[in-house]
């Protein structure tokens, strides 16, 4: 099985970075010359992976504004003979193919994969979230895609956190996989958000995920917990 198809959520409100988010996505807070988003998209064209379906919500007009032809602004470029941003500028609206999801309320994570089922379909695909900037010499997410074809089973990305941070992170159990230098691991389970003295591990998710098409029905059995908010982690433990 290949992975063709990445979901991106783009649907949360971006309370965390208030009060540069209430009139702009999250997704579109620039990064040096770029938007956060447009990095992530970047990593996941480099992995193979050109379907993209990302999951938007009230007020993310400019997400698909970015990624959909400006004829106008290119016209201006042409004439002006500034070929180099006018390759960036068509690069941008070329490089994947599209579509849009609407998650109607902000639901949790989990909710949001669960929106894009119909996109999917029965295939494999892959989670990237705008909250992570990966930088690497081979894109974290070939790395995911180079153990997913190997053994064939969902993937999450998972990297050593102080045990004093831990807290903030869902935070894996596992047992290394012979054959890939203790870089890949067996999950037993996870754990959203515990208190350092229970954590199993200091190995945090960190926002890539590789999650076959089963992983649907279990976001919809999984229970909403504070704020409403199905969680992603809920779900992967019934994945386990």
């Amino acid at each position: 099985m290949r992975i063709s198809k990445a979901v991106f959520p783009a649907a949360g409100l971006g309370t965390r970075f208030l009060p540069a988010t209430k009139a702009q996505p999250k997704e579109m807070l620039p990064l040096v010359d770029k938007p956060l988003i447009q990095y992530v998209i970047e990593e996941a064209v480099e992995a193979g992976i050109r379907n993209i379906t990302i999951v938007t919500g009230r007020g993310k007009n400019a997400i698909e504004d970015h990624f959909d032809v400006s004829y106008e602004l290119e016209r201006v470029l042409e004439e002006r003979g500034k070929e180099e941003l006018l390759n960036q500028v068509r690069m941008v609206s070329n490089m994947i193919n599209v579509s849009y999801v609407r998650q109607k309320e902000a639901l949790g994570l989990g909710h949001a994969i669960w929106v894009a089922r119909d996109a999917i379909g029965n295939d494999p695909f892959a989670v990237l979230l705008g909250d992570d900037i990966i930088h690497s010499q081979v894109p974290c997410m070939r790395q995911m895609i180079d153990v997913f074809e190997k053994l064939q089973g969902s993937v999450i990305a998972a990297c050593e956190v102080p045990h004093s941070e831990i807290h903030h992170y869902g935070v894996i159990a596992g047992t290394p996989v012979e054959g890939f230098g203790g870089r890949v691991y067996r999950v037993r389970d996870v754990v959203e958000k515990p208190p350092a003295d229970q954590a199993p591990s200091n190995l945090a998710i960190i926002g890539r995920y590789i999650l076959t098409p089963q992983i649907f029905g279990f976001l919809e059995k999984t229970r909403s917990g504070s704020g409403g908010e199905i969680q992603l982690t809920d779900g992967i433990r019934l994945l386990l």
